[in-house]
C-alpha cells in the first residue's frame, strides 16, 4: 500500500472524494487533485477551477479575487502536472524558483511523485552498494 503525505484530514478527505467524483484514478487525476486538496482554498473553489463534466482545468480562474499568493502557485503546479500548462507569457511563474517559495512546497514534492511514479521510486544499484561518500 502506497503511503501520501496529506496536509490534514481535510486534504486527505478531499483528494479520495474529487477522485471518486472523476471517477479516475490515471496520475494526472491524483496530482491534480492531491494539490488542489492542499489548501482549504483550492478545495473551496474546486469547481471553479476543475470542469468534471469536460474533465479539464479552468486556468482562467488563476486571476479570481479570492487567489492568494499561495493558492497561485498551487494552481500553477496542478495545471502543469495536468496537462504542462503554462500561462502564456509568464511560462517563469510556472518553475521551482516561483513555485517553491511558499509554505505548500513539502507537499508539492508528494505531488510530483504522484504525477511521475515511474520516476520517483528509490534509486537502486543492483549488485553494487554505493557509500554516499562514493556517488
Amino acid at each position: 500500500m502506497e503511503t501520501i503525505r496529506f496536509a490534514g484530514k481535510e486534504h486527505e478527505n478531499f483528494y479520495y472524494d474529487m477522485l471518486a467524483v472523476a471517477g479516475n484514478t490515471d496520475v494526472y487525476h491524483r496530482a491534480f487533485f492531491y494539490t488542489m486538496g492542499i489548501s482549504k482554498e483550492t478545495r473551496c473553489h474546486i469547481r471553479y477551477l476543475f470542469d468534471f463534466k469536460e474533465n479539464c482545468i479552468k486556468p482562467q480562474n488563476l486571476s479570481a479575487a479570492w487567489q492568494t499568493g499561495g493558492t497561485i502557485r498551487l494552481c500553477r503546479l496542478a495545471f502543469n502536472l495536468w496537462n504542462g500548462w503554462t500561462e502564456e507569457g509568464k511560462e517563469r511563474y510556472s518553475a521551482p524558483f516561483e513555485l517553491f517559495d511558499c509554505r505548500f512546497a513539502p507537499y508539492f514534492f508528494e505531488a510530483i511523485r504522484l504525477r511521475y511514479p515511474e520516476y520517483c521510486r528509490s534509486l537502486e544499484y543492483p549488485g553494487m552498494q554505493l557509500s554516499i561518500m562514493e556517488r
